[in-house]
């Protein structure tokens, strides 16, 4: 299985952007319609949820919509608000030394990638971070020395609130501490179960349990895989081997000759790695962020990129999807 991951360079949305949305829009747009229009929330609907909960973004928010072409059905898509629900895998560590470093997998079904690392200035804060849904990231890095991902949660509830990559764009685009992230999450509702991790510059580290259904439970924990406290979706836990990758990674970083190199590697082999993307959460790709340095590097088998604020090419990389047998 062929894939493609692009890095684009774009301060503030533009041609660029346009351009990545035209692309994708045609998939998004059958995503979105699955279920029947009728079970997306309206463009006023949107537009308030975006207005209340991330009020700064509302500009943004409204110019992409433009750049988008202003239909009715793009600006509903956009805000991320109740959007179709979607079950995804990933694990993610904070790496507490002298310098923290943010690592995680993604783990998801690549033809539902964007496959974007986007470079940008959206409200003057300067984010790399991997694109979802064209508005919202699944993780990233800030100029101020803020990295966050996330992680499907593991429950199947559903309900109000955005999807997780716009509340962790939201994070990016007005954050530098941890504790300036933690009350954005416990303030913006999340439509379902996901985990969001995340460490600032000087090391202050938190994970929120974040769900439709109940407060956000926030803990100074550096691991999230699939699964908030107790397994409560049994089969899912069992698919995605949560529990082994969660165990997993709290050996390593208990380890006294543990790396963040070493840690890292570690992304890209069984348990953490998995090729099951015929299930819809194979290995997509490893992000290693480095809030001091205000680097990101993306690992695959075979191939990296590196990248920085200082130093940001545009470049694509091809990578080949192996299925397990």
């Amino acid at each position: 299985m062929r894939f493609e991951f692009q890095s684009i360079d774009e301060a503030y949305p533009g041609t660029k952007w346009q351009t990545v949305f035209n692309s994708l829009w045609p998939a998004y747009k059958a995503w979105f319609l699955s279920q029947g229009l009728e079970q997306r929330a309206t463009y006023l609907e949107c537009r308030e949820a975006v207005q209340r909960y991330l009020p700064r973004f509302l500009g943004t928010y409204d110019l992409l919509v433009e750049l988008a072409g202003g239909s009715d059905l793009a600006a509903r898509f956009l805000s991320l608000w109740k959007p179709p629900a979607y079950i995804a895998g990933c694990s993610q560590v904070v790496w507490p030394g002298d310098e923290p470093v943010l690592i995680r997998n993604y783990d998801y079904a690549p033809q539902a990638c964007d496959g974007i690392i986007l470079r940008s200035a959206w409200n003057g804060m300067k984010v790399i971070a991997m694109l979802d849904s064209m508005s919202g990231t699944l993780d990233g890095v800030n100029e101020a020395g803020l990295a966050v991902s996330l992680t499907f949660g593991g429950r199947r509830v559903v309900g109000e609130g955005f999807g997780a990559p716009m509340i962790v764009r939201y994070i990016l685009e007005f954050c530098e501490t941890a504790e300036e992230a933690r009350r954005v999450l416990e303030a913006v509702p999340s439509f379902m179960a996901h985990n969001v991790t995340l460490v600032d510059r000087k090391g202050r580290f938190l994970t929120a349990f974040l769900s439709p259904d109940r407060r956000a439970v926030i803990r100074q924990v550096p691991i999230a895989t699939n699964h908030q406290g107790e397994v409560e979706w049994h089969n899912h836990a069992r698919a995605t081997a949560t529990l082994q990758r969660e165990n997993f990674l709290s050996f390593r970083l208990s380890e006294s000759d543990t790396t963040p190199e070493k840690l890292a590697d570690a992304f890209l082999q069984p348990p953490l790695y998995t090729r099951a993307y015929d299930e819809g959460f194979g290995t997509i790709y490893t992000a290693v962020y480095y809030p001091q340095r205000g680097k990101a590097l993306y690992k695959w088998w075979g191939a990296t990129l590196e990248l920085s604020f200082n130093r940001f090419s545009e470049t694509m990389v091809p990578i080949i999807f192996q299925k397990r047998a």
